[in-house]
């Protein structure tokens, strides 16, 4: 059984659920990539369900790892062996895919990152989650608004002839700047490419501002798939950009080979439920603790009517009674 043995990989974000599936030899088995559409819980339940579809019921999952904003929730779901932040998930699944590589640039759904690596380690990040201009839920939203399939969308920046300057630091001018120059009679091509290139100036300005972009260049997330995007990097990078195959399911995938490696290193079996789990009935609660000034969010997970977990306190009052990784 051990030589079939395979690990799981679950990143859980504001937009997108993504579960991979490896194998000992590090090779992407299964990629699964969902939308979240507000409800974590039940995306990760059809994940799980669709995996099991795909793979088959015998398929012997011998670690788990989780990431993402909702890496800990995923991790009482499902039972898992390691949680990481999106940070470390992104950058083994770099090193795994371009040996060496020196700039992550990651986009997201609803938040962007740009990590700079040395020697194999982490030197400095920089993360956006205030703003939406230039994450995939903005493109999904200007791609309707111009009723233009968002697998299109970057397509048109690159017959673009004549770039319009777009104001891109927020999305809500962004939009206005792109309303104003369509009733200006400029194309949709330019206006595109226009904002392509002012999402990429935003991103330069403020995530990268004061950082060495050195090469390799990993770009990864679900906007690494504009090519309207992509192209704007390079202009205004002057440099060559690597897209991963798998760049959309990234976080997963380290998440994945993070779990392997725990693994490896372990005489533990693994925390993982079983695939049966996903057929539990999940509920998620929240309340205000009111031991301290603090007054902390308390999060509660239940499960046919258990509690399986609690997390949110500072003090440890209430995670203390549960087994959260």
């Amino acid at each position: 059984m051990e030589e079939n043995a395979h690990y799981l990989g679950i990143d859980v974000g504001s937009v997108s659920t993504n579960l991979v599936v490896i194998d000992e030899d590090d090779k992407l088995i299964e990629k699964l990539y969902l939308r979240t559409s507000g409800q974590p819980i039940n995306a990760l339940q059809n994940g799980m369900k669709t995996i099991v579809e795909k793979s088959g019921k015998d398929i012997y999952i011998k670690g788990v790892g989780t990431t993402g904003s909702g890496r800990q929730l995923a991790s009482v779901i499902v039972g898992a062996d390691i949680v990481k932040n999106e940070i470390t998930a992104h950058a083994v699944a770099a090193q795994k895919v371009a040996p060496g590589v020196r700039t992550i640039l990651e986009i997201g759904g609803q938040d962007s990152k740009i990590i700079i690596l040395r020697n194999g380690v982490v030197y400095d990040f920089a993360m956006n989650t205030v703003c939406a201009a230039g994450t995939g839920s903005f493109l999904d939203r200007q791609a309707a608004r111009l009723e233009i399939p968002i697998e299109e969308f970057g397509g048109y920046a690159l017959c673009s002839n004549s770039p319009v300057r777009i104001a891109g630091r927020c999305a809500v001018f962004a939009e206005s700047d792109m309303i104003h120059k369509q009733q200006t009679g400029h194309s949709t091509e330019d206006i595109i490419c226009g904002l392509c290139e002012a999402l990429v100036r935003n991103y330069l300005n403020n995530l990268a501002k004061g950082k060495d972009i050195e090469e390799p260049i990993v770009f990864q997330g679900g906007v690494a798939a504009n090519v309207g995007i992509v192209a704007a990097f390079e202009r205004a990078l002057e440099k060559k950009i690597i897209i991963p195959q798998y760049h959309d399911v990234m976080g997963a995938y380290g998440a994945a080979l993070i779990a392997k490696e725990k693994m490896s290193n372990s005489d533990h079996k693994t925390n993982f439920y079983g695939f049966e789990r996903a057929n539990s009935n999940y509920k998620a609660k929240s309340f205000e603790c009111n031991g301290c000034s603090n007054m902390c969010e308390v999060i509660e997970i239940q499960a046919n009517n258990q509690t399986l977990a609690r997390w949110g306190d500072r003090c440890g009052k209430w995670s203390q009674l549960t087994n959260v990784v």
